[in-house]
């Protein structure tokens, strides 16, 4: 059902095409929130980017505050602003930082900007100097990197030292099903699948939670369930609030007629 269909069916239920139009709008981003996660979620980057105007606010006034610009850097990375990331960090790395959130942070943000070859460079600096960094954050972006570039043989090495790092990686699973499935290689990628749907089940709900959107890419049925579901759920609503919202029938007029000689 497209969402103009479910836009119209709603209308005609409450009697309210914004009313309607806001329900459906909430119905899909509640449906995201249990499924793919794709839509942000509102208070989490509110917060985010109060925090960016007053790191922003902060260097305005000191240029040179190595700290502020840094976490910048992340925030932006973090609302999917990589290109801006980059040039926030630039003036660290020009002034000889080289510890490893720097490298790792600027890698990241070179990978997911488009810069692959300075970002490979970049990254392998932060790997030799913490390879553990993060529990394997660095394996892990380095991995999504080159799957993504189509260096599918070049992302194997990688995202199997992260699995050893962090066994419970349904991500790290993810990209290295991907990467195998491109290799020709489709019952490894069926067996690594699986195990990532073994892991994710297994996990903590709070930890679940972080991996959901990789695990339901693996299932996509399930998204589609839930969706399936939280419509179901709307329209009811829709119909219940629709009963309330139109008017009662008006009395029987022999029954007025029949009270009124009684009356009299």
């Amino acid at each position: 059902m497209s969402q103009l269909w479910q836009w119209y069916l709603l209308s005609w239920l409450t009697g309210s095409p914004l009313g309607a139009l806001l329900a459906l709008a909430v119905v899909w981003w509640l449906g995201d929130r249990f499924t793919f996660r794709v839509m942000p979620d509102p208070f989490r980057l509110l917060g985010r980017w109060r925090r960016i105007s007053q790191l922003r606010r902060t260097l305005s006034v000191n240029p040179h505050d190595r700290r502020a610009r840094l976490e910048l850097a992340q925030l932006l990375l973090d609302v999917h602003r990589p290109a801006e990331a980059a040039r926030a960090l630039r003036p660290n790395v020009d002034a000889g930082d080289e510890d490893v959130h720097t490298a790792f942070t600027l890698g990241a943000a070179l990978a997911r900007s488009g810069e692959g070859d300075t970002a490979e460079r970049v990254l392998a600096v932060a790997r030799d100097a913490a390879p553990d960094f993060r529990a394997g954050e660095i394996d892990l972006e380095l991995g999504r990197l080159r799957v993504r570039r189509g260096d599918l043989a070049g992302a194997l090495e990688p995202l199997e030292r992260l699995l050893v790092a962090r066994p419970g990686s349904v991500e790290g699973r993810y990209w290295l099903a991907r990467a195998l499935a491109g290799l020709g290689r489709a019952v490894d990628a069926r067996r690594v699948r699986d195990e990532a749907w073994r892991e994710y089940a297994a996990l903590p709900r709070f930890h679940r939670r972080q991996e959901r959107p990789f695990a339901w890419r693996l299932r996509p049925a399930r998204p589609a369930l839930v969706l399936a579901a939280v419509l179901v759920a709307a329209l009811l609503a829709g119909l219940v609030l629709g009963a309330a919202a139109s008017p009662a029938p008006d009395a029987d007029p022999d029954a007025d007629a029949s009270s009124s000689s009684i009356r009299s």
